[in-house]
């Protein structure tokens, strides 16, 4: 029993050095197409087109609005800079369209899916916004769109 244990934490303790404290807590927290840095980031600078139609959205504008928009549907385009895939049984994705101040942190937002793009895609997400929500662990949202269908 004393080797399995002690196997065991160098098993542990080898997940923790390369994927970092999430990748025992969550799954594999990486980019699985590409970036490993975990942070997200623009691929491409140019602005996105925003989307059109009704509760269609800028990524600024889910921000500013965000209260009162909270818990309701909402249309957001933008393009893929981060996917943290298979998490807490849904995909991650990071959405940037060229608005908002990086600054401030509104110019990036998550929606889930499970529904899988590439970095570098631009995508349609179509989701009930969350103002606020807190996952535990540190894992917290301004604004978030949860259970979102993403369309090129």
């Amino acid at each position: 029993m004393r080797k399995f244990s002690g196997f065991l934490a160098v098993i542990l303790a080898l997940a923790f050095i390369v994927g970092g404290v999430e990748a025992l807590t969550f799954g594999d927290m990486s980019n699985p197409k590409g970036d490993k840095s975990g942070k997200a980031g623009p691929v491409d600078k140019t602005p996105v087109e925003k989307a059109k139609g009704p509760d269609s959205y800028t990524v600024a504008e889910i921000y500013k609005k965000s209260a009162e928009l909270d818990k309701k549907k909402v249309v957001v385009r933008g393009r893929v800079t981060k996917v943290s895939a298979g998490i807490m049984g849904k995909n991650w994705v990071h959405l940037q369209d060229g608005s908002g101040d990086a600054e401030k942190r509104t110019n990036d937002l998550v929606a889930t899916s499970q529904d899988l793009p590439a970095v570098g895609d631009v995508v349609t997400a179509r989701g009930t916004l969350y103002k606020d929500k807190d996952f535990g662990s540190g894992y917290k949202y301004a604004a978030i769109v949860e259970e979102a269908t993403l369309k090129p």
